[in-house]
């Protein structure tokens, strides 16, 4: 995808069927390059079906379907877990954290997994001030097994942020915290998709948080 393209995201026609007979239907979306869209929607109306679609985690039943550059539904296994690792990050609302580790260590989990990238002082650098952002700035060095859930949840923010994706996928990404911890990790989001042109998905059920997004998609129906 050349730097110039202004989409991110283009859906035509697209229709996917769940396991229990769910049918999410959206027949023309799309997202410009640097968006930020609140997902809104009733439990069972496709939100998180949405988002996997997105980071090419399944298929749809039918459809095309393409996310920065590639096109998803011609693509085979190999190349969209390539694409998603580059370019996408899909943070859900029960993202773990490895009680092992530290809380810079589960940060910079993605760069130890990854033979694709560099793990040098300016990605410590990174994480460590996404976590002070982030309210966990005391927290570097403890262990992930100490921490309470808003503050996993927060880990897992910043670990999606610190590869620098072109496309953040956030589920239900604030649900274990405090209406001003949830904003607050908010704000940083938008900061750093303004700053570095990222786009961004926010699946909430909050109004008061969706609103602070310039961008809605609705989805109707139930499960």
């Amino acid at each position: 995808m050349s730097e110039a393209d202004p989409l991110s995201v283009e859906v035509e026609g697209l229709s996917h069927t769940t396991a229990d007979g769910f049918v999410l239907r959206l027949p023309r979306w799309t997202v410009s390059r640097g968006a930020q869209v609140a997902v809104l929607g009733p439990s069972g109306s496709g939100k998180t079906t949405l988002l996997r679609l997105l980071a090419g985690l399944i298929l749809p039943t039918s459809g095309r379907l393409l996310v920065e550059g590639l096109v998803l539904t011609e693509s085979d296994e190999a190349a969209r877990r390539a694409h998603r690792q580059q370019h996408v990050a899909l943070l859900q609302q029960d993202s773990p954290v490895m009680e092992a580790l530290t809380v810079e260590e589960n940060v910079l989990l993605p760069f130890r997994l990854s033979p694709g990238r560099t793990l040098d002082e300016a990605a410590r650098d990174r994480a460590r001030r996404l976590l002070l952002a982030l309210g966990l700035g005391g927290l570097v060095h403890r262990g992930a097994d100490r921490l309470s859930a808003g503050e996993r949840q927060r880990v897992a923010l910043a670990r999606a942020l610190v590869v620098r994706p072109r496309l953040l996928l956030c589920d239900e990404a604030t649900a274990s915290l405090d209406p001003a911890a949830a904003a607050r990790s908010l704000n940083l989001t938008q900061t750093v998709c303004d700053e570095e042109g990222l786009t961004l998905l926010w699946v909430t059920h909050d109004l008061g948080l969706a609103a602070r997004l310039p961008q809605r998609l609705l989805l109707g129906g139930e499960a």
